[in-house]
């Protein structure tokens, strides 16, 4: 074989799994069809935090004064916004390709495309191995009658684009992750914002909490959020879009500059041969059959992030990649572990394990312990009181289920919950340990101290 393991796309998933496999002696090849590093690195996760980043400072500048801190009405340079995004994009993707150096992994460019069991075809050349893991991602899903046109209606792609100006008017349709976010940065560039969610409510994964503090602080912005209501036409003016909306109050009518389709993501499963060798790919594009060595149904074949299962986060790739490199390379390696999620707006909503409903559901007598950041005094010392943090425990055993937190950095405090219910502990654990003074880490032990009905910074409920 010409080498042990090719791996087909080269995003967080598949360029972990190629760079460990390396590490283990096995000759590899990454086969990549755009640019190196995939959605994530290139118009995904890495741009889309800088221009968080941006807004958060642009917010940040407006809202100094109630500090006694005055820089006047930030000026925005789009083209040096762009330019920053950029930077940030070519130094992650240029750091992929160095550790592809590194690592000896061979870069093949091009799109891949199964010929035989054991062979793919590369731009006009083909590559055989003992083995492959299909690392292809995810691309974002369409409306009917509401195509990206890379003008008036946009993807999560386009909308890293900035331009010459920022819309005067945005609706963005999904209240998911890439929806939400995207709203936080355009508010604070300076657009009008409104977001349409089908759904009961934003972030509908969420704890239903934590969806619910985020939305509070989403709408104080000036962010306007409707909820159960679906888009049902839409209306092209010279200038502008006129979109016909269908909620629980009836029928209304927003006007936009820009409508930014975030619907959610498709696997890109077909057209990569995969069912002419045996591999099952269901109508979505899902791999049907993924085991906890992330093995298809043909055993050499594996299938890891967005393309395998849900959810489709960049983190549950990596982690899926070293666990198919490890297997591919004899070592007994299995995937079993939680995932934690973040939607990084300002405050950041980050959970971990099973939803309140979700452990009810799942026939389990909850224990919950809640903490509102208006307690905290480094939320007070940030000039901040939007959030919380919510634990849900089992209350026979006492061992953390879940950890739901509303907050600056909660992507970063969520580490430690994920930690605690691999590890095992229990709501008594989190609560007898120290956490410094004042941060925002504390905050999770109050919760956990609420939960046993022993909260100092806060009134607790009779048990």
């Amino acid at each position: 074989m010409e080498f042990d393991l090719i791996v087909i796309g080269s995003g967080p998933g598949g360029y972990h799994a190629a760079i460990r496999a390396a590490q283990l002696g096995l000759k590899v090849a990454c086969a990549e069809k755009g640019d190196v590093g995939g959605v994530c690195l290139n118009v995904g996760c890495i741009p889309t935090k800088a221009l968080l980043h941006v807004a958060a400072e642009v917010r940040n500048g407006r809202e100094a004064s109630r500090l006694g801190v005055s820089f006047g009405e930030p000026q925005l340079d789009l083209a040096r916004i762009d330019a920053f995004r950029a930077s940030v994009v070519k130094k992650m993707t240029s750091g992929v390709q160095q550790l592809f150096k590194g690592n000896k992994v061979e870069l093949l460019k091009g799109e891949a495309r199964f010929v035989g069991p054991n062979e793919v075809e590369v731009a006009g050349e083909r590559h055989q191995a003992k083995r492959f893991i299909v690392a292809t991602g995810s691309r974002p899903a369409v409306i009917p009658g509401f195509e990206v046109d890379g003008d008036r209606f946009i993807d999560s792609t386009g909308a890293l684009q900035l331009g010459g100006e920022v819309p005067g008017r945005l609706l963005v349709i999904g209240g998911g992750a890439i929806g939400l976010e995207f709203a936080d940065v355009y508010s604070a560039l300076g657009s009008q914002v409104t977001v349409v969610e089908m759904l009961p409510r934003i972030a509908p994964t969420a704890d239903a909490d934590a969806s619910k503090e985020l939305r509070k602080a989403l709408e104080r912005r000036g962010i306007e959020v409707l909820t159960g209501t679906k888009v049902a036409g839409q209306k092209a003016k010279k200038a502008s879009v006129e979109v016909a909306l269908e909620g629980e109050d009836g029928a209304k009518t927003v006007v936009a500059d820009k409508v930014l389709v975030a619907v959610g993501r498709r696997p890109n499963g077909h057209g990569l041969g995969l069912e002419e060798i045996g591999v099952e790919v269901d109508e979505r594009g899902y791999v049907r059959v993924v085991n906890e060595h992330m093995q298809t149904t043909r055993e050499h074949v594996y299938a890891i992030g967005d393309v395998a299962r849900g959810p489709l986060l960049a983190h549950k790739a990596m982690k899926e990649g070293l666990v198919a490199a490890e297997h591919a390379a004899g070592k007994p390696s299995a995937y079993d572990t939680v995932v934690p999620s973040v939607i990084y707006t300002t405050p950041e909503l980050a959970s971990v394990g099973m939803t309140e409903e979700e452990a009810k559901e799942a026939g389990f007598e909850v224990r919950v312990g809640r903490f509102p950041l208006t307690a905290s005094g480094r939320a007070a010392s940030l000039g901040t009181d939007e959030g919380l943090v919510k634990v849900i425990g089992d209350a026979k055993t006492d061992l953390l289920l879940g950890c739901h937190i509303v907050a600056p950095s909660a992507g970063d405090l969520i580490a430690e919950a994920a930690l605690a219910i691999e590890m095992g502990a229990t709501l008594e654990d989190l609560a007898l340990t120290q956490h410094p003074h004042p941060t925002l880490s504390e905050t999770i032990m109050e919760a956990a101290e609420h939960a046993h009905g022993r909260a100092i910074h806060i009134a607790n409920r009779r048990r």
